[in-house]
């Protein structure tokens, strides 16, 4: 019989024999539903805690960067990548690593931090800036062709300056007109997207000392020379 037609003795015995058909299910879905509920939210307190750890922890490096205290700003980098692997902060103390190894003369060091940064960080930012430093240190060490191969990847947003690093590798490579071509083509990207110096650029390109290309005759002078 449909329930809309049960008399108010006969849907109370329908309740009461539904739950106890059914009580220990529903029970037992009401608690896993508050265990779910309480389980995210510590998780969720939890995962904040460890990222304001990780973030005072980076505060702490960079101050110790400002004030020139180089093991300090070295031990908190270390200590971030340890405890905190996939933060965005570890990929942060990668980088310091890097700079400071490269500023004391390591570069062997700086290069598998920056490799791991271009190849895993989430940062796409982040990974062309690791991969413009990595491809600066391959040429420093005389591997241009090498740092050319890393500059393969598409540039996006940072076309202009990957044009200028190949430029400086073709300039390694004593390949000129490369070098040349490289350096225009970021000259040409700088307006559009900027991050290079053009003055810069525009002295690398003096100072490669090739003759200047020849100037494209103009429509009167073609003209003219029409029969």
């Amino acid at each position: 019989m449909p329930e809309e037609y049960l008399t108010d003795d006969e849907q109370l015995e329908h309740v009461k024999r539904l739950t106890a058909e059914y009580g220990p299910w529903m029970l037992g879905a009401v608690v896993l539903g508050l265990a779910f509920v309480f389980g995210f939210r510590y998780y969720e307190g939890y995962r904040n805690e460890r990222a304001m750890q990780a973030a005072s922890r980076f505060t702490g490096m960079t101050s110790a960067l400002q004030h020139d205290d180089r093991a300090q700003a070295r031990q908190i980098a270390d200590a971030l990548i340890k405890d905190f692997p996939n933060s965005p902060y570890a990929d942060q103390a990668k980088m310091t690593l890097a700079r400071l190894a490269v500023d004391d003369g390591l570069d062997a060091n700086a290069i598998p931090l920056l490799t791991q940064v271009m190849e895993n960080s989430k940062d796409t930012e982040l990974r062309h800036i690791a991969r413009l430093r990595l491809a600066r240190v391959l040429i420093d060490q005389g591997k241009p062709e090498d740092a050319i191969k890393t500059l393969s990847d598409e540039p996006g947003a940072f076309a202009a300056r990957y044009h200028e690093v190949r430029g400086d590798a073709y300039y390694a490579k004593k390949d000129l007109q490369r070098a040349s071509s490289e350096y225009k083509a970021a000259l040409g990207e700088s307006g559009l997207q900027g991050g290079v110096d053009s003055a810069l650029l525009t002295l690398k390109i003096a100072d490669l000392g090739l003759p200047a290309a020849p100037a494209a005759p103009s429509a009167g002078l073609l003209n003219k020379a029409k029969p």
